[in-house]
């Protein structure tokens, strides 16, 4: 076997064992496990800094990607309802009016930051178009994306307070 061929196997190796390792120390972590009933994932409770961009970490196999996934967009459509899903579909996009300044609404959009729009002669309270909110930990878009529809919907003193005013458009830094 070639040397980077021989370095390859040992490191694909050694990240089965890291991630068996990290599986085992979050659920312990998290609850104990039966067959019947998964222990309950608490993942606020972890620090997620060391994982790159739009990634839920190196154990993570394209079909946990996908099944988190389509768990996500079923999350998503309850939440929002089949009215609101479908105009998502549509669209790509929901605005959300501001409850606290008439004139001003949040345009949503799945894993991209938030657009302020503003009606004429109406004043932005942010210097920037976009807000950043990113999720504590990696989330599925979607998933994010329904949960940011009820803060800004319900709770848009909270998203006021802690959106950071960004110049341009990009995509969300811990989503998937």
């Amino acid at each position: 076997m070639s040397r980077p061929l021989l370095a390859a196997s040992r490191l694909a190796t050694a990240l089965t064992a890291v991630g068996a390792w990290w599986r085992g120390c979050h659920w312990r972590s998290a609850g104990v496990e039966t067959p019947c009933a998964p222990a309950l994932e608490r993942s606020w409770l972890r620090p997620w800094d060391h994982l790159p961009k739009r990634s839920a970490g190196a154990d993570f196999t394209r079909a946990d990607y996908a099944a988190a996934r389509a768990r996500a967009r079923e999350v998503a459509r309850a939440t929002l309802g089949d009215a609101l899903w479908a105009q998502l579909q549509r669209q790509g996009y929901l605005d959300v009016p501001s409850t606290c300044q008439p004139g001003l609404t949040y345009r949503l959009r799945v894993g991209r930051r938030i657009e302020v729009r503003c009606a004429p002669g109406v004043r932005s309270p942010w210097p920037a178009l976009y807000l950043c909110i990113n999720p504590t930990y990696p989330l599925p878009e979607a998933e994010f994306f329904a949960q940011l529809y009820l803060y800004v919907r319900d709770r848009e003193d909270l998203v006021r307070r802690v959106a950071a005013p960004q110049p341009w458009d990009q995509a969300l830094g811990r989503t998937f």
